[in-house]
């Protein structure tokens, strides 16, 4: 179970959260409601807009950023900002655009790579404006976010700690998408995300807490599919056990929140991947020039598809990531290994990032 107590300092609302941790243990973390200034309105360049971010924080020191990926929260991140924050560092971890309690923009094309990074660059001007560099640790869309928050501005990340995604260099002879129908075909969960409203009407026909139920249970060593009208391919009223590492009160959690929102949010940065390449054509050939630890399972789905396993062991993803110092692959592990081997991970991450305090 967790618990809520909330109060506003000024124009900033805090709340405090507590999530059970076994029988008599439980984590306390303190959620930050704050305003940052993301950037110009498109007709009057000279008129800044706000963006509200929710931040859980805890902890002093050094920071680390806490980066999550998609159907997830904060939250996602819960055992490691207990765990770092433990060892004298100040974890701050985001709900990024679109997701939880921070705001969603309407259009579409706002949520491509160089948004977030502004957001996460205004984030820590925000938080920790007396840090030139901080420590980041990014999963799933967090670790793609991630990757290119160290290629635009590696001048304020200290190391990074990637989780599940690699560092996809851009191919310039041909876009995201193309490669991945051609790959995969239609039916690839990435490509049935880019209509807009058609994915959102079907995951409201199966229903919130089934889709994150699905999402995150999901162990396929292998490309996940969604055929049209068929959703994750099985009956919708077939029981899904939860996991050891993944409980009732967690996953109400997520529910509770995406059903204030919806999953249009998240599902956004999919329909930006073309967007965002076109974006990236001044940083082809680049390399990400930061100390690296990259951490998957070998049942991740990210891992045994499109090619990564040779990419990542051929020698081709240290050509693009030169300071890659561990690559870590943990057998019997799935996608989400950040909260299914909390304890493991949080572990990876001090290892490598107390080598650079």
């Amino acid at each position: 179970m967790e618990s809520f107590h909330s109060q506003w300092q000024g124009s900033l609302k805090l709340e405090q959260i507590e999530v059970a941790k076994g029988q008599d243990k439980k984590m306390v973390f303190v959620v930050k409601h704050i305003e940052i200034k993301v950037g110009g309105v498109p007709w009057h360049p000279l008129v800044l807009e706000y963006l509200r971010l929710c931040v859980a924080e805890k902890g002093q020191g050094q920071v680390v950023l806490l980066i999550h990926g998609f159907p997830e929260l904060w939250y996602s991140w819960r055992h490691q900002i207990q765990y770092v924050a433990s060892l004298g560092y100040r974890a701050v971890a985001p709900d990024l655009r679109g997701f939880g309690d921070t705001d969603a923009p309407a259009d579409a094309s706002s949520y491509t790579c160089l948004h977030v990074v502004g957001d996460l660059i205004a984030l820590l001007d925000t938080v920790a404006g007396d840090q030139k560099k901080v420590f980041v640790v990014g999963h799933d869309w967090g670790a793609l976010i991630a990757w290119y928050l160290c290629l635009f501005r590696p001048d304020r990340v200290k190391a990074l700690v990637n989780l599940s995604v690699q560092y996809f260099p851009r191919n310039p002879q041909r876009k995201i998408l193309e490669s991945m129908k051609a790959a995969y075909g239609e039916d690839y969960y990435v490509c049935r995300f880019q209509e807009p409203g058609e994915i959102e009407a079907e995951f409201a026909q199966i229903g919130t807490a089934r889709v994150i139920r699905e999402f995150l249970t999901y162990r396929h060593p292998g490309p996940l599919f969604l055929p049209k009208g068929k959703g994750f391919g099985h009956p919708s009223d077939s029981p899904i056990a939860l996991p050891s590492w993944l409980s009732e009160a967690d996953v109400n959690y997520y529910v509770g929140k995406v059903e204030k929102k919806g999953f249009t949010g998240g599902i956004n940065y999919y329909r930006n991947s073309d967007r965002n390449w076109e974006l990236l054509a001044p940083w082809t050939g680049a390399q990400v020039k930061v100390p690296v630890k990259y951490i998957v399972g070998d049942q991740d789905l990210v891992y045994n598809s499109l090619g990564a396993k040779d990419y990542i062991h051929n020698g081709e993803f240290k050509k693009y990531v030169p300071f890659l110092e561990e690559v870590v692959i943990m057998e019997g592990v799935a996608h989400f290994i950040n909260q299914e081997k909390g304890d493991e991970i949080s572990k990876h991450i001090h290892d490598f990032i107390k080598k650079f305090k």
